[in-house]
């Protein structure tokens, strides 16, 4: 549970208070009942769940009263100071708007050799200490904050950082022994951290780019302390953008990764982080390493900043992907389907009414739960993959409605699913 999490009682008003709607500066809009307004944020009722938005991301409020629509301006948020030492400064700082806590790239900067992102992007990449070893990490934006993995501080309460300061054209390394955890995402491997020494510089920072935007075959590189060796530098190429592994999906890469990159970042040859190294295959490195994609991570600073907390959404199934003669041989259809194995009591999967197995059967070495719902779309989506949920469940939240549509006793029905949440865990 977050030690800064923001809880809100239940707010009982002898009048109803005026419907509002929020613009957003990336012209989004929420609408609800406001309960709060503070010099620093904007506390609104969506009706199944409370958000608390900053007002650095909010561009216009718009209340109804009297059934009279009032355009409120708010005041927009002083541009941070320049920082001299963010590497994009040096390249073209334009181009990389803010997004609350972190920067990305509006235009493809020119893709440059690793030599050259590696002495722009070197300041930003630290050494994550702990009592148990070590990771990597780094900065999001100036202000001292960091992303790491969930597994480098799991439990952990002292916490320092390691950060290499150029000076006079000489790397000189600080430790920072201030680092309090900001928030966890145990399910995606995420940590968001911040450094509060007395007397801390502004710190050099990276853009984060888009995963999505990935070609298998693209060529990246990591930074990170491998076996404790900081500032280590491997190259490779994107091997597959859809690694599953327990329902999340991962960038496999050729780039060297070792135990102590975890955390730190997998760039593109823009210097955009486009990954989280998080693991490696097998016992030692034999070109075989994952990251988490980075739109993960901006999901959770995301949701951190509009609601207080990070979550996952909860469906409560597990599935198998089955097609083609299979299929065919259980009377389903052909093109495929996620065909579901398991429903955990009390889901949101059991209250929608979703139906398990009804028998076992073995096929080859497997066992099969046959008889239940095949899912064949989601969110209007034809499923083609064990990752059509996976992508879907990612971007949701708990409270949001998931439709599929199943195919049961011979014929397609639509099944709507209010996703449950599951906190995050200290």
């Amino acid at each position: 549970m977050l030690k800064k999490a923001i809880w809100l009682p239940i707010v009982l008003f002898a009048a109803a208070a005026p419907a509002a709607t929020v613009e957003l500066k990336g012209k989004a809009s929420v609408t609800g009942t406001i309960l709060a307004e503070k010099r620093d944020q904007i506390v609104i009722d969506i009706g199944y769940t409370v958000l608390v938005i900053p007002r650095s991301q909010v561009s216009k409020l718009l209340t109804d009263n009297d059934a009279k629509a009032m355009a409120i301006a708010i005041p927009p948020t002083p541009a941070p100071a320049a920082d001299p030492l963010a590497p994009l400064s040096r390249a073209a700082a334009d181009t990389a708007p803010a997004q609350g806590f972190y920067k990305i790239s509006s235009v493809s900067p020119r893709e440059k050799a690793v030599r050259e992102l590696v002495e722009d992007l070197g300041e930003a990449v630290v050494q994550v200490r702990t009592p148990a070893g070590l990771g990597s990490g780094f900065f999001i934006n100036a202000d001292g904050y960091l992303m790491t993995n969930f597994h480098v501080t799991e439990g952990e309460i002292q916490i320092s950082v390691e950060v290499y300061h150029l000076k006079e054209g000489q790397l000189t390394r600080t430790s920072y022994k201030q680092v309090k955890i900001i928030a966890l995402n145990k399910f995606a491997d995420l940590a968001l951290l911040h450094i509060e020494d007395k007397g801390a510089p502004r710190f050099a920072s990276v853009v984060l780019g888009d995963a999505d935007q990935l070609a298998v075959g693209e060529s990246v590189f990591a930074i990170g302390s491998p076996m404790g060796l900081e500032r280590t530098v491997t190259q490779g190429i994107v091997s597959t953008k859809t690694r599953e592994f327990e329902g999340t999906l991962y960038l496999q890469t050729t780039a060297q990764i070792n135990p102590g990159n975890s955390g730190g970042p997998l760039l593109d040859s823009h210097g955009s982080v486009i990954g989280i190294n998080t693991a490696i295959y097998g016992q030692g490195n034999i070109g075989i390493g994952f990251a988490m994609p980075v739109n993960r991570a901006k999901e959770m600073l995301d949701q951190f900043q509009a609601r207080g907390h990070i979550s996952r959404p909860t469906l409560g199934i597990t599935t198998v992907w089955i097609s083609g003669d299979l299929a065919e041989a259980l009377d389903l259809p052909t093109k495929g389907g996620l065909l579901i194995q398991r429903i955990e009591r009390g889901s949101p999967a059991e209250e929608a009414g979703l139906h398990g197995p009804r028998q076992m059967v073995v096929v080859g070495n497997y066992q099969l739960g046959v008889g239940g719902d095949l899912i064949v779309e989601v969110e209007g989506q034809a499923v083609e993959g064990n990752d059509s949920l996976v992508r879907v469940m990612n971007r949701k939240h708990g409270g949001d409605m998931l439709s599929l549509t199943v195919y049961r006793n011979g014929r397609r029905e639509k099944v709507q699913v209010r996703l449950g949440e599951a906190p995050q865990q200290f």
